[in-house]
């Protein structure tokens, strides 16, 4: 394998793995907090409804509950949860694995041989596929997207990988969640407008 084509399957796996990495670890950190956090505004709505008319109705109740139910969703991977956690720290080391191989294969001339690169590179790809954890938690790619692109340090990916706004650091879930919220927005403000004016 060339130089240029040995940095560019480095830079995509350690995309691939670097984001894996992150979403075990958005699954674990919502297995670990979601549910104390959904117990604290559930009591502090309830409290609230005691004193404040307008949040003691049955709408807000029943949405309350469906949201505590959600509880007993994340608990179904609270025995399970340290596996992510395990995973997502062994998956960051092989990215920064993977980024002190890239520069060490950036660093070598052209005309060199690259076979114990790539031999070391394959070992660290195979072990990244071997440990991966399929089942991941609602909403952790949303998660995943925000640790890797704002908290995760990625700029050697950018020359042999680079990102788009909207392919790459946008999940195409949340780019069709907003759209619908747009278009329901639209349409609820355009049908009170036309209720009001037509009585």
């Amino acid at each position: 394998m060339n130089r240029d084509l040995l940095l560019k399957d480095i830079a995509e796996s350690g995309y691939n793995i670097g984001y894996a990495a992150k979403k075990h670890l958005a699954t674990y950190d919502i297995v670990e907090k979601a549910p104390g956090w959904i117990s604290i505004l559930s009591f502090a709505f309830g409290v609230l409804a005691l004193v404040v008319p307008q949040l003691n109705n049955n709408i807000l109740a029943a949405f309350l509950l469906i949201v505590s139910y959600a509880v007993f969703y994340f608990s179904s991977y609270q025995d399970v949860r340290l596996g992510y956690s395990k995973v997502g720290s062994r998956l960051t080391t092989i990215f920064t694995s993977l980024r002190s191989l890239y520069y060490e294969v950036k660093s070598r001339d052209d005309a060199a041989s690259f076979d114990d690169l790539d031999a070391r590179y394959r070992e660290l790809l195979n072990e990244s596929q071997s440990i991966g954890i399929s089942k991941q938690i609602f909403l952790s790619d949303w998660y995943a997207h925000y640790k890797f692109f704002w908290q995760a340090e990625r700029s050697w990916l950018k020359e042999k990988r680079p990102f788009t706004f909207w392919r790459d650091k946008i999940p195409l879930s949340a780019t069709l969640t907003g759209f619908f919220l747009i278009i329901a927005i639209v349409f609820g403000a355009a049908y009170s407008f036309i209720r009001g004016v037509c009585p």
